[in-house]
């Protein structure tokens, strides 16, 4: 079952307003150049230092005075391998009964290993990185995906939960054609990785701190406290230092690549990763939330553009292969319901706006229609 949740206020409807004008700084060669701005205000900003004033490198290497690299975000890639292993776990429901305890072991990673779930230790977790008022609803579709699995031998139908099959492919859905394990897979990528990215490392209170001394050199901790929360935004993007030359097979890097022919998103998120990192290392605040600032914007994009992207998908299979169509349209949704966690500085859908989209997709997949497709396409396309 789809649970739906919002809030709405007009202290975010006005936000919103501010949020959408395309004015900024046009100029490329400033430190706040707007790839979204159309036309220019004046609020181009230089380095008086001049263009050579520190240099920008081609990977995520950052190092000291001594050589001693600076960086650091080994909790991020635990909590990537934690969903890695808890979707592998819950896929197998097509299979076999899951058990609704393992997942929430795994959620919360009890005793450090999720209960023994886990292929590695850890004191990371998922479920306390999770955006606060929706772990709920992930608990609620850990416990949708355990019914449905408990029905595997079943096919999937309008009031049944089960298998649907598409050539050597199963998925497994529930009783309203929703798919729980990208539900979760996708929505966690958002409710964890984007909203503690976007809103978490990069907001005020992480960002305007010590960049002045060492944490800890003698513990091996050579960075400061701003570059660290940094480089723990960087970590939830889940790339290689060398990103794009390296794509990932999940998560975020791998959908920042699926739109970069459109979008040309690998280089705008990596080049304001490196640009953003450099300016911390080297006191240019300015460049820094530059770059945060594109960072931002094109991490809402590619949520809603992989969502449309879906939508579109479906369209052609409905009917004649719903275990693809379904299975893409419950990914459309956790698409689109990541966008809710877009920075409320930088959002171009407000919460109402967001809210409104989201009652688009029905209560029961079974009764979508392709019209019904087009209008959520349309409703994200009018936005982005």
């Amino acid at each position: 079952m789809i649970r739906k949740i919002f809030v709405f206020t007009a202290a975010a409807a006005a936000t919103m307003l501010v949020a959408c004008k395309k004015e900024g700084c046009t100029d490329e060669n400033a430190m706040n150049y707007s790839t979204e701005a159309k036309k220019d205000d004046g609020s181009c900003v230089y380095s008086s230092a001049g263009e050579d004033a520190y240099t920008v490198p081609t990977t995520y290497v950052f190092t000291d005075a001594n050589g001693n690299s600076t960086v650091s975000y080994g909790g991020q890639i635990d909590r990537l391998s934690q969903l890695e292993e808890m979707v592998v776990v819950m896929k197998s429901g097509t299979e076999g009964m899951v058990s609704e305890q393992d997942l929430l072991d795994m959620y919360a990673n009890t005793g450090d290993n999720g209960a023994g779930n886990f292929s590695f230790s850890s004191s990371k977790q998922l479920e306390n990185k999770t955006f606060t008022n929706d772990v709920q609803m992930f608990k609620d579709w850990m416990a949708d995906l355990v019914v449905a699995s408990n029905d595997f031998a079943s096919t999937a139908a309008d009031g049944q939960a089960g298998v649907l099959t598409s050539g050597t492919s199963k998925y497994l859905f529930d009783a309203n054609g929703y798919e729980p394990v990208q539900l979760i897979e996708k929505g966690l990528m958002g409710a964890i990785f984007m909203n503690q990215a976007v809103n978490g490392y990069f907001a005020e209170g992480k960002m305007n701190v010590d960049n002045s001394d060492a944490v800890d050199a003698a513990a091996g901790k050579y960075y400061t406290t701003m570059e660290h929360h940094f480089d723990e935004a960087f970590g939830y993007f889940g790339v290689e230092i060398d990103f794009p030359s390296s794509i990932p097979s999940s998560f975020w890097g791998k959908y920042c690549d699926k739109q970069d022919a459109d979008l040309g998103s690998n280089a705008i998120m990596m080049n304001n990763f490196l640009k953003g990192r450099a300016a911390i290392s080297n006191d240019d605040m300015a460049t820094r939330d530059a770059a945060i600032k594109e960072i931002r914007l094109m991490w809402e994009t590619i949520s809603a553009k992989q969502a449309v992207y879906y939508l579109n998908s479906a369209k052609a299979q409905l009917g004649s292969d719903n275990a693809k169509a379904f299975h893409a349209l419950s990914e459309a949704y956790a698409f689109a319901w990541n966008l809710r966690y877009a920075p409320l500085e930088t959002r171009r859908m407000s919460q109402g706006e967001h809210a409104t989209l989201m009652n688009m997709f029905p209560s029961n997949m079974w009764d979508i229609t392709v019209a019904d497709i087009n209008a959520i396409a349309a409703s994200i396309d009018g936005k982005f």
